[in-house]
């Protein structure tokens, strides 16, 4: 056996063992091996032909030879020395891989080779991978006995064929150098690590070849070294599998047995925690009412999940971590675990709506009335920040159609000296009557949560339920009447009822976006309705009065105020109440941008409220019921915390990517991506399967809403980013019909380079990948899926500016379409005479296809 005096916790080759060490490993080897192998005879390997001696074993002492003359000239007196000293050097290797490294020319190699000769009265040779043996025939006429390196692996030979491979090399030698004798001087099996082509390492495996090829040489009568006697965790250099050559681990335990089955001994340990895993995950499907379609599903993904902790558990035993490593595992774990939680969650929400029972909280708005009969009085309120005047004032007239006896409407515009914007809808809602309160105030502070004080203040005494509207929504008139009877109810604290929007028909890019919108509500709203734990989202929200002030009113800690103010009317034990019935219709962003801008808020709203109220949700702190908890926890993780973590680890293996092309540093383990390219597949399905079950549009405003929700990644991450580091953020208005003042840039330049970052990475992993590492091609592979929701930002910024964008561009495009297949009809349809001969064929078709 080849055998390295390094220590288990030996970093680098310049830290032997010290001879205590030796002493025991020889001890360890004594009784596998006859003989062994060295490679140095200086730095700790001076000391081993002495300590061997003592066991019994022969040794094969080895003279480093590289580049550095001094060191060459200290190896040479030093084999030399050991040979005369030592009885049991029974051969001297001069050099490893020498000529192979081209650290020696041939002639140089060959004059050391005869110096070590006449100065000892052993055989001497140097090792060589077998071809160069055949390469230099002049080398093989030096030495005393050809020492050739038969490594299948690095040849990416499948271990089936590991063997024959060896016995091939070995006879096509004794064929090329008759009478020479032939050793296989190195020969063995990485038991972990990258496969090489067809060549897999695998401690199974390693134990086979190894005694498959053993059983083999020993029936023939093949002289053999195997490498190695222990793992060296040392030998980053050689990739992946340089530390996992040895028969015996660096613990100096052996990894096999010589005779009977090959086993895992430790798979029992695998097993246990793939079970005890897979039931961990298990026990959150037991509080809930599933039925076995949904508890098949949702028990497979538990233990789906738990054979993957099984995997990362089998892979942190068996592997040495060395710096970059560790940091590749431990990073990748902590940033995978959250997102195979969010991936579990999706799971769930798919069984709920595709297989589990309809919505059963939902109310009917057009019952309530009969219900009841009660009809509170309801003030709403709509704050307006330097928005179109006309665009105001269709929402009061559409106020004004409400069908319900009793209300109030206050329209407050802040901050808004112009007298263009504001005036106007102070003489329409004076047209109005006494119902239309219009109030106006410049330097407000807190937002539009500071417009929503002042109209409370100025709220009739005798109102009993709040009433939002943001100022672009246009309600039916059977609003109020539908929805306010609810309030009959005491613990009712809220109604919400859905945003939509009337302008989607603008362009293609408005309808996706539309679209995108449309599964919050259709999808996220109704199935959080089930707990109690809807997210209040402002406008088309009605809010009793008492539960508004007992919360402490508008709070301008966060600029999504409308959010905030539902959860802590949820904390206070309140009931809310959604309905998925449109009841107005809104306008949406006038430009990709101010969608972006738009979300961007939401998300850093939402990221302060994580702030504010994370406390509420320890035990005993608030009324909120376990399952409101779980809800808003999960919700928050879902959208924030998928989202951030996403671009988290683009970002880690972006700055992984040149550690691996350039320093040889691991490349990540599948156990690590395979489970984003899951996660990813999970996301799509998740939607494809909620849209086409929840939302009223077609596959191709469902692939448009796909779209569009993937190219928020980066801005809702960016948002979150923002909110560690700012605790406040300016409220900014989303610009809306039509009156759009940004400027016009592309909207998204860092989507864009990340994207093409992405995309260059996969594709250099790709195409440098010569060896074929299936890891490799994962990871590239990763890189790519990773890069979709990057691209789709950039693409849509620039669909959003061309000719594309346009509904009459696909409907010309479609009859030009129809008529240029209406003309091939025509065509194909001519009289056959034409086709007179093969010559004529040919130039009537090339008078008629113009």
């Amino acid at each position: 056996m080849s055998y390295a005096p390094y220590s288990a916790d030996a970093t680098a080759a310049d830290t032997p063992a010290t001879a205590a060490q030796i002493r025991t490993d020889m001890k360890v080897l004594a009784p596998y091996t006859h003989a062994i192998r060295t490679y140095s005879s200086t730095n700790g390997g001076e000391l081993v032909p002495e300590i061997a001696g003592e066991y019994g074993l022969k040794v094969t002492a080895g003279a480093w030879v590289d580049k550095h003359n001094d060191r060459n000239e200290r190896e040479l007196r030093s084999v030399v020395d050991l040979a005369r000293k030592n009885r049991n050097v029974n051969a001297i290797v001069v050099g490893n891989e020498t000529i192979y490294r081209a650290d020696q020319t041939v002639p140089e190699l060959i004059k050391k080779i005869q110096r070590v000769k006449r100065e000892t009265g052993v055989p001497v040779t140097t090792g060589e991978i077998w071809h160069v043996w055949i390469e230099h025939p002049e080398l093989a006429s030096a030495v005393d006995f050809i020492a050739a390196h038969v490594l299948p692996y690095w040849e990416g030979i499948p271990d089936t064929a590991a063997v024959d491979q060896a016995v091939r090399v070995y006879n096509l030698l004794r064929k090329t150098f008759p009478g020479k004798r032939i050793v296989i001087a190195e020969f063995g099996w990485p038991s972990a690590g990258y496969n090489r082509h067809g060549a897999q390492p695998d401690p199974q495996v390693q134990a086979q070849v190894i005694r498959q090829f053993v059983n083999r040489a020993d029936a023939m009568g093949i002289d053999y070294n195997i490498i190695e006697a222990f793992d060296q965790p040392w030998k980053t250099f050689e990739g992946s599998v340089g530390m996992y050559w040895g028969m015996f681990n660096a613990q100096r335990e052996p990894k096999f047995a010589w005779v009977g089955p090959i086993s895992n001994t430790d798979y029992w340990k695998i097993g246990l925690v793939a079970v005890l895993a897979g039931l961990l995950f298990s026990l959150a499907i037991l509080p809930k009412r599933v039925n076995l379609t949904q508890g098949v599903i949702l028990a497979a993904a538990a233990n789906a999940v738990g054979a993957w902790c099984a995997a990362a558990f089998a892979y942190w035993s068996s592997h040495y971590f060395v710096f970059g490593a560790a940091i590749e595992f431990g990073l990748g774990m902590i940033l995978l675990l959250p997102l195979i939680v969010i991936g579990l969650s999706r799971i769930d929400e798919i069984t709920a709506i595709v297989f589990g029972t309809r919505p059963k909280r939902l109310i009917d708005g057009r019952h309530a009335l009969a219900l009841s009969g009660v009809q509170p009085k309801v003030s709403i309120h709509i704050p307006a920040y330097r928005e179109p005047p006309e665009m105001l004032i269709a929402t009061i007239d559409s106020v004004a159609r409400l069908e319900y006896p009793d209300f109030e409407c206050i329209v407050i515009i802040n901050n808004t000296p112009e007298e263009s914007f504001w005036r106007p809808v102070e003489e329409h809602c004076r047209t109005l009557g006494d119902r239309f309160k219009f109030m106006r105030v410049d330097n407000l502070q807190g937002f539009k949560a500071g417009a929503l004080r002042l109209a409370l203040d100025a709220t009739a005494s005798d109102a009993e339920i709040i009433g939002v509207l943001d100022a672009d929504y246009v309600v039916h008139p059977d609003w109020l009447k539908d929805l306010a009877p609810t309030f009959a109810d005491p613990k009712v604290g809220l109604v919400q009822a859905p945003q939509d929007h009337r302008d989607g028909s603008r362009s293609p890019l408005h309808r996706a976006m539309n679209g995108e919108y449309a599964g919050f509500f259709d999808i996220g709203m109704v199935q959080r309705n089930e707990s109690n734990a809807i997210i209040v989202h402002g406008t088309m929200c009605l809010v009793r009065r008492a539960a508004l002030v007992a919360a402490g009113g508008w709070s301008s800690d966060t600029i999504c105020e409308d959010t905030d103010l539902g959860l802590t009317i949820l904390e206070l034990g309140y009931d809310a109440h959604y309905t998925d019935r449109r009841y107005g219709h809104g306008l949406l962003p006038d430009s990709y941008e101010a969608y972006r801008k738009q979300r961007h808020r939401w998300a850093y709203g939402g990221f302060q409220i994580i702030k504010k109220h994370w406390r509420r949700f320890l035990p005993g702190a608030s009324h909120l019921s376990v399952q409101q908890r779980i809800q808003f926890s999960f919700g928050w993780l879902n959208w924030l915390g998928a989202e951030t973590l996403g671009v988290a680890v683009v970002l880690a293996n972006l700055l992984w990517v040149p550690f691996i092309l350039f320093l040889g540093i691991a490349i990540p383990d599948r156990i690590l991506t395979i489970p984003i390219i899951v996660a990813f597949g999970i996301s799509a399905l998740h939607f494809v399967l909620l849209y086409r079950r929840r939302v009223a549009i077609g596959g191709g405003e469902t692939a448009g809403a796909m779209v569009a929700a993937m190219s928020l990644q980066w801005t809702v991450a960016r948002a979150v980013a923002t909110g560690l580091i700012k605790n406040h953020l300016p409220f900014l208005r989303t610009a809306k019909g039509g009156k759009a003042t940004d400027a016009k840039r592309f909207a998204a330049l860092p989507e864009a380079v990340i994207a093409g970052l992405l995309m260059a990475s996969a594709g250099a992993l790709w195409f440098t990948n010569f060896d074929s590492v299936h890891e490799i091609d994962i990871y590239a592979a990763v890189l790519f899926v990773q890069s979709l929701t990057f691209t789709a930002a950039a693409l849509i910024a620039l669909f959003e500016e061309s000719r594309t964008n346009s509904f009459l561009y696909w409907e010309d495009l479609s009859a030009r379409t129809l008529a240029f297949i209406g003309r091939r009809t025509a065509i194909a349809a001519q009289p056959s005479e034409v086709m007179i001969t093969s010559d004529v064929l040919h130039d009537k078709r090339t008078d008629v296809m113009p």
